[in-house]
C-alpha cells in the first residue's frame, strides 16, 4: 500500500480497537470472539473507501472514522457467518482459526450478531453528525447488509452451488453479496462530509451518483479478483483456505471466462470505475490508490 493508505489504515485500526468492548462479566467469550475477528487482520478496504470518499469531498478523516468502522464491524459479522459450517464451512480467516473454530459455533453466531448491532451503535453514537445524516447512514448500511444486499447475495450464492451461472447471473449475485457493501462505503463517505442536514452542501446529486457507480464497478472487480486469487494463491498467502469455491462447486469468474479472461475483466471494471471517478470532479488521489490496490493485491 501507499504511505497515505498505510496512515489511514493505522488510524482505522486504532479506532476499531477503541470501539470494541474489552471485558464483559456476562459474555467475555463473545467479546473475545469479536476482537479476534476484527483485530486479527484484514485489508480494511471498506473503511478506507469510506475515508477516501470523504477526503474526495474535502472532509477530514475525523468525520468519516465512525461510519468507516461501522462498515468494518458489519463486514466482520458477515465473515463470521460466512465461515460457519452451515455456509462455506471455512476453518481459517486472516491466517487464524475462524471464530467458530476458536470459540465454538454458537458463540461465533452470537459474536457476529453483536458486531452487526455494534455497527449501528457506532453510527448512532457518532457525535459529529446531526440526526438526519445519521439516519441516512443507518439506512444506507442496513440496505447494503440486508435482503436487498449482502444477506440476499449470500442466499443466492448458496442456491447457486452445483449450478452453472451466466455472466449476468454471476454479476447480480456478487453485486449483492460483495458489491452492495462496497458501494455503500462511497455513499457513507459522501454523507460523512456533511455536518449539516443538507447533503447537497458538499456533494451534488451527480457526484453522489458517480460515486455509487464507481463503487458498483469496484465492488465487482474486487470479487472477480477474489475468485482469481482463490485458484492462483496458496492458503498461506490468502490467510484462508484456497480452492474453497471449487470445493463447493460454485460458479466463479475464472470458471466462466478463464483465469486470464477474469483478470482482464477485473482490469476493465477498474478502468471503468476510474473513468467515472474522473468525471466526478473530485479530489481522487486516495480513491485511485484504492482502486489500484483491488487489482494488485495478493490476498
Amino acid at each position: 500500500m501507499t504511505p497515505e493508505l498505510d496512515a489511514r489504515q493505522a488510524q482505522i485500526n486504532q479506532f476499531l480497537d477503541a470501539q470494541l468492548p474489552r471485558q464483559s462479566e456476562l459474555a467475555q467469550t463473545i467479546v473475545d470472539a469479536m476482537r479476534h475477528t476484527v483485530l486479527g487482520g484484514g485489508k480494511r478496504l471498506r473503511p478506507m473507501l469510506v475515508c477516501a470518499t470523504a477526503d474526495a469531498f474535502g472532509a477530514p478523516i475525523q468525520q468519516a472514522i465512525a461510519p468507516a468502522c461501522a462498515v468494518e464491524f458489519m463486514h466482520a459479522y458477515s465473515l463470521i457467518h460466512d465461515d460457519l459450517p452451515a455456509m462455506d464451512d471455512d476453518d481459517l480467516r486472516h491466517g487464524l482459526p475462524s471464530a467458530h473454530v476458536a470459540y465454538g459455533e454458537a458463540n461465533a453466531i452470537l459474536a457476529g450478531d453483536a458486531l452487526h448491532s455494534l455497527a449501528f451503535e457506532t453510527l448512532a453514537n457518532n457525535a459529529l453528525h446531526r440526526s438526519r445524516i445519521k439516519l441516512k447512514m443507518m439506512q444506507t448500511l442496513a440496505q447494503a447488509a440486508g435482503w436487498q444486499g449482502m444477506a440476499g447475495g449470500q442466499h443466492m450464492d448458496i442456491k447457486a452451488e452445483n449450478q452453472s451461472l451466466t455472466l449476468p447471473e454471476l454479476e447480480a449475485l456478487h453485486g449483492a453479496k460483495t458489491g452492495a457493501l462496497i458501494t455503500a462505503c462511497g455513499r457513507l463517505g459522501a454523507l460523512s462530509a456533511c455536518l449539516a442536514d443538507d447533503i447537497q452542501l458538499r456533494a451534488s446529486k451527480t457526484q453522489c451518483l458517480q460515486i455509487t457507480r464507481f463503487g458498483q464497478r469496484l465492488g465487482l472487480a474486487f470479487q472477480v479478483m477474489d475468485d482469481v486469487l482463490d485458484v492462483t494463491q496458496s492458503s498461506d498467502t490468502l490467510g484462508k483456505p484456497a480452492g474453497s469455491d471449487e470445493a463447493l462447486n460454485k460458479s466463479t469468474f475464472p470458471k466462466l471466462m478463464g483465469i486470464d479472461g477474469a483478470r482482464n475483466y477485473a482490469h476493465t471494471l477498474v478502468d471503468q470505475a476510474l473513468e467515472i471517478l474522473h468525471r466526478a470532479d473530485l479530489k481522487t488521489t486516495l480513491l485511485t490508490q484504492l482502486a489500484t490496490l483491488v487489482i494488485d493485491r495478493k490476498h
